[in-house]
């Protein structure tokens, strides 16, 4: 491993001294052949930004490049720096993977979802989960009541889980929870799932995002301070690292910092430094980086400057390869792959005129496949107004299939690779990531920068310029600030009724009548046992008070009770 001290720092310089200062023919383009032909026709350039304020000229040569670009910088696809993708043969070997957001209602409602979806070709399962389960509040908590089923299917008990699961085969599929907070308690109710369907607990393959730190920057779904999540999953990193050679512990969510309002290289530098920090915390804990960080993954929003979306994926890929190898001595090739998942954006689709969001949705998808992704999310035409309806849902699907199966773009790896824009593009994008992981390792990490309030200030700052340049019209949102027109509810939309909450408190009381209070109680009090003990990895007393049928909350409390809960400081 390197010298840490100031590494950021070092490669910042590193990569201003390699990129050309100025370019002589572009200049002389400008003066002799630009500026007459826009005075003979009246043309008054005006700004032109992408959503990092990264200024954009007209047209770029390779005198924009480096002059070591193929060799440093590209590579070849599954090769370091894999700027180029991180498997040898990406989508002509394998597709990626097909995952519909799911999860709604009742258990039953998203098993039937979840079975619709694999009737009609997905190939990876996605849940997600309603407010009461993020918080990690019970069904029949009067903070829950209203609230369940409608943005997520609701999980309280082991019983939830084995409806959402029944009739599918666990073995033959993947599956990604979005779950932060009570990550390690649904990681555990799917190992219980696991082996009442005598799955070896190896076997069982996907994702839970369970990165924390993105919840105190931008989704704000936490039960205990800092310090404490951290703990939990260091616990379940090191039991997945031993355990579950298939499961990929943190899913580090780039996507809802982008949902909170960021730019694309805020997304790109605040992930890699969430992801850096990840990294650290395994190190800490006794594990080798090429034993842990494998089993590491992303999660990229893909919004609608197309250009923007696939460089900074392109720089994701090369930054995370590049800082893995050299500040944390990763040996392996595997270790610096950068795996992601992909969702389109959420934050551009519109109430108005919401057919327009197939267009955006589309256009996002291809950016997400041109930059590499492993597996995509589209979204639903629908969801501006509420959560997807299966028509709505299947064209999200379809939209994958044709990209996949009519548009050729797969055939090739990496087909804007050697673009004079794309390239630039990605190394301006590396250049600006390294900026804020420089202000950052100032700040004394990640952990004390969002302690402190930088990155929320930061990402506050671009959502504003962002709503202003929108009420100013130097932004255009087709159907929203331009090209307007009257229209009512256009759409028959998803409705939640309060059926599933009465469904699901009459289904936690009979599993509270029906379980062994003893055993309940004596996994709770071993949980606690062992949450005061720092050395002491609390997985399995998470999962055997998951097989003893406590619920979320229950669980949940015994952390209340030994770490406390947080408030965000006051950000000025």
């Amino acid at each position: 491993m390197s010298d840490p001290q100031n590494y950021y720092s070092r490669k910042l310089e590193e990569i201003r001294h390699t990129n050309p200062k100025s370019n002589e023919d572009y200049e002389r383009w400008k003066s002799t052949t630009l500026d007459p032909w826009n005075s003979k026709t009246g043309y008054i350039d005006g700004e032109h930004t992408n959503s990092s304020s990264i200024p954009i000229k007209e047209f770029y040569s390779g005198a924009d490049l480096p002059q070591d670009l193929e060799k440093k910088l590209l590579g070849y696809p599954g090769e370091f720096p894999f700027t180029r993708g991180v498997y040898p043969n990406m989508y002509r070997g394998r597709l990626w993977t097909m995952r519909m957001f799911s999860g709604f209602g009742t258990p039953e409602d998203t098993n039937r979802r979840l079975k619709y979806l694999i009737k009609h070709g997905e190939s990876g399962l996605s849940i997600a989960f309603d407010m009461p389960t993020l918080y990690g509040f019970d069904c029949d908590n009067p903070r829950s009541d209203g609230e369940i089923g409608k943005c997520g299917v609701n999980v309280t008990s082991l019983k939830d889980m084995e409806i959402i699961f029944r009739g599918i085969d666990l073995s033959k599929v993947s599956t990604s929870m979005t779950i932060n907070a009570p990550a390690a308690i649904l990681t555990a109710m799917y190992i219980a799932v696991g082996k009442k369907k005598k799955i070896p607990v190896s076997d069982l393959a996907g994702t839970v995002q369970a990165d924390i730190l993105k919840e105190y920057i931008a989704q704000k779904e936490w039960i205990y301070p800092p310090e404490a999540h951290l703990r939990l999953i260091r616990d379940m990193m090191t039991y997945c690292t031993e355990n579950m050679p298939k499961w990929n512990y943190i899913s580090i969510s780039g996507y809802h910092i982008r949902e909170a309002g960021s730019s694309a290289a805020q997304e790109l530098a605040f992930t890699l430094a969430d992801g850096f920090y990840y990294v650290d915390m395994g190190i800490k804990a006794g594990l080798a980086v090429d034993d842990f960080a494998p089993r590491l993954s992303f999660f990229f929003n893909s919004s609608i400057n197309f250009f923007e979306e696939i460089a900074k994926m392109r720089a994701a890929r090369r930054i995370w390869a590049t800082v893995l190898k050299e500040k944390y001595g990763a040996k392996k090739s595997r270790t610096l792959l950068l795996r992601f998942h992909t969702q389109t954006s959420g934050y551009t689709l519109t109430w108005q005129q919401p057919l327009n969001n197939i267009i955006r949705t589309t256009i996002e998808a291809m950016a997400a496949v041109l930059g590499g992704t492993q597996s995509l999310h589209t979204n639903s035409y629908d969801e501006a107004w509420a959560l997807p309806s299966e028509d709505a849902v299947k064209i999200a699907l379809r939209t994958q299939q044709i990209i996949a199966e009519e548009t050729g773009i797969p055939d090739v790896i990496d087909p804007l690779g050697g673009s004079y824009y794309m390239e630039w593009l990605t190394n301006r994008m590396e250049e600006e990531a390294y900026r804020y992981f420089d202000e950052i390792e100032k700040m004394g990490g990640i952990l004390e920068a969002v302690k402190a309030g930088y990155i929320q200030k930061e990402i506050a700052a671009t959502s504003y310029r962002r709503q202003i340049r929108l009420e100013e019209g130097k932004e255009v949102m087709v159907g929203v600030n331009k090209y307007t027109e009257k229209e009512g509810q256009p759409l028959n939309i998803l409705k939640i009724s309060k059926a599933p909450q009465k469904q699901q408190l009459d289904r936690i009381k009979a599993v509270r009548k029906s379980r062994d209070e003893n055993a309940v109680t004596n996994a709770l009090d071993q949980l606690e046992e062992a949450m005061r003990k720092d050395d002491v990895n609390t997985m399995p007393y998470i999962l055997k008070a998951v097989e003893a049928y406590a619920t979320i909350e229950e669980i949940s409390n015994v952390g209340r009770k030994v770490f406390g809960t947080w408030k965000e400081p006051v950000i000025v």
